[in-house]
């Protein structure tokens, strides 16, 4: 049976691949069911930033990380066509305004997804040649915990509105479609070239068709533990969210990875590489994905 730990990765625990997850509500259906395709594996939860961590110090295997860790260490390689993305609004990335965007001096960034604050950061410049100056916003703490001119919120906490108003409010999957007509991927499954993480391998496409298989189920079971309306959740996961990467999702991470390089946000020149993933489990559909080189980053 898979072991399933709620803590950082400097604890993995049971023997086996050690695969890290997010804690937040947009993963669930992506692990859903990850036992049944993965029994030999440790499931370790946290932070999407502390996964990131993890996999460069090699207490990970593979693991959900932001999409901007893709390109972080030469020998990551995308291991799924599994992934966290959306094709317009996605309640769970907001960048809330004290100001006008074009005044922004001062950026609080939430600190648990380093995607979500490159994206940010680069939407400010490109759209509006500003460049604030950067502070972080701890995991536990909320908008009345800074008096910066724009705050970002990510995960479980950005789908209800803040204690406070704001002048302007971003829904940043929204906005990078509006901006480039693509789809923005927050996360992917990662792992070192050359890993061998056996049948967690396929196991992660494997389980991320039987969590779209039964999301109404998920829905129900966290809206209850979220204390969150039904309608909400299930509209977050069914229908704001969608877990393939597919041609439009790479062309957007291409586009994102370049942008982000431009801003020294993300090493320049570094592509995403893509790993052919080995048959799915016996009685599942999920899908492979073909060996390529590794994709020119492109505008």
């Amino acid at each position: 049976m898979i072991d399933q730990m709620r803590t950082s990765p400097t604890n993995p625990g049971a023997d086996g691949v050690r695969i890290g997850a997010v804690t937040y509500l947009n993963s669930k259906p992506l692990i859903e069911g990850l036992a049944d395709f993965a029994s030999e594996a440790s499931l370790i939860l946290d932070y999407p930033s502390r996964l990131a961590d993890g996999l460069a110090r090699g207490q990970l295997d593979v693991a959900l990380v932001p999409s901007i860790e893709s390109v972080a260490d030469p020998d990551y390689e995308i291991v799924s066509d599994a992934c966290v993305a959306a094709r317009g609004p996605v309640l769970s990335v907001k960048l809330y305004f004290r100001t006008a965007p074009a005044r922004v001096r001062t950026l609080a960034l939430d600190e648990g997804s380093r995607t979500s604050a490159a994206l940010a950061r680069l939407m400010l410049a490109e759209r509006y040649g500003v460049h604030p100056q950067i502070e972080p916003l701890r995991l536990e703490q909320d908008t009345t915990a800074t008096a910066a001119d724009a705050v970002l919120l990510i995960g479980d906490r950005a789908i209800e509105p803040p204690a406070e108003s704001f002048r302007h409010v971003w829904d940043l999957g929204e906005e990078w479609l509006a901006w480039t007509g693509l789809p923005f991927v927050f996360a992917l499954w990662v792992t070192r070239r050359g890993s061998a993480l056996g049948r967690a391998e396929a196991g992660l496409a494997a389980a991320r068709d039987r969590g779209l298989r039964d999301i109404h189920d998920i829905a129900r079971r966290e809206s209850k533990l979220m204390r969150l309306p039904l309608e909400t959740v299930d509209d977050y996961l069914r229908h704001r969210l969608h877990f393939t990467l597919g041609s439009a999702e790479r062309s957007g991470l291409r586009l994102y990875l370049n942008l982000a390089a431009k801003l020294g946000l993300a090493p320049e020149g570094r592509q995403p590489r893509f790993r052919e993933t080995s048959p799915a489990p016996r009685g599942n559909a999920a899908a492979s994905t073909r060996r390529e080189r590794a994709e020119p980053v492109a505008r």
